[in-house]
């Protein structure tokens, strides 16, 4: 399938917030540094908006776009985004044969749908969101900085699961980071985001290796250089 956002742009009265474009087939990451707009897009994408901004919103997508049909989402903090007083298994809305599947397919035990959130480490919670977003069978992945809240070990395993079930469920991904060495062996193709403009956009391997844009560059530096995450 495809995704082509022809424009977003997001304005706070006189002041422009984002103003972008981008498309792509398979899998995108869009890149920067905290502030640039990468959450801000996915939010504009699933209609998350507060109402006070001024939003204009033109994609062609072969999506449905309503959150929960054939876009799914993982945020960036598993911690908030399950209710802490619910055991897991009351948390998924889909039968309890299909749920261990799931559970089971992201590398979990059984057993763990008995606990609540509080009982888990970051990286289980992180595997169960996952387990719950592939149980919808979304043909479209939305992950906003989804291993921030991981240590290096945890955030290498999230990252390898991830492109195991891209590869075999076949579903499109739009994958939202400030580190660029988390997603350089699983997005095909890449955008390059500071003060809600894209900068930079073209294959991984492209900028990677010839990056264009000093900011790229930067990120580029940082990513690698201080998280040690490039394999």
């Amino acid at each position: 399938m495809s995704f082509k956002c022809e424009q977003i742009v997001i304005q706070n009265g006189d002041q422009n917030l984002l103003d972008i474009s981008f498309e792509f087939k398979s899998s995108y990451a869009l890149i920067g540094q905290s502030g640039s707009g990468k959450s801000l897009t996915l939010k504009a994408i699933l209609g998350m908006l507060p109402s006070s901004l001024d939003v204009k919103l033109n994609i062609n997508s072969e999506y449905d776009l309503i959150r929960g049909k054939t876009v799914a989402m993982i945020p960036q903090n598993p911690f908030t985004a399950l209710s802490p007083l619910t055991k897991i298994k009351k948390q998924f809305f889909i039968d309890q044969t299909q749920m261990i599947k799931y559970i089971k397919l992201v590398g979990l035990e059984e057993k763990i749908v008995e606990r609540f959130p509080s009982e888990l480490s970051g990286g289980q919670l992180q595997r169960v969101i996952i387990a719950m977003a592939l149980s919808i069978k979304p043909k479209l992945l939305l992950l906003d900085e989804p291993t921030t809240a991981l240590d290096l070990k945890s955030k290498k395993s999230i990252i390898n699961l991830i492109k195991r079930l891209h590869k075999k469920d076949n579903f499109d991904m739009l994958f939202v980071t400030h580190d660029i060495s988390s997603v350089s062996g699983l997005c095909e193709e890449i955008g390059i985001i500071k003060n809600g403009r894209i900068v930079e956009s073209a294959n991984m391997e492209e900028v990677l290796n010839t990056p264009k844009n000093q900011y790229t560059q930067e990120l580029i530096n940082s990513s690698f250089e201080i998280r040690g995450f490039r394999e």
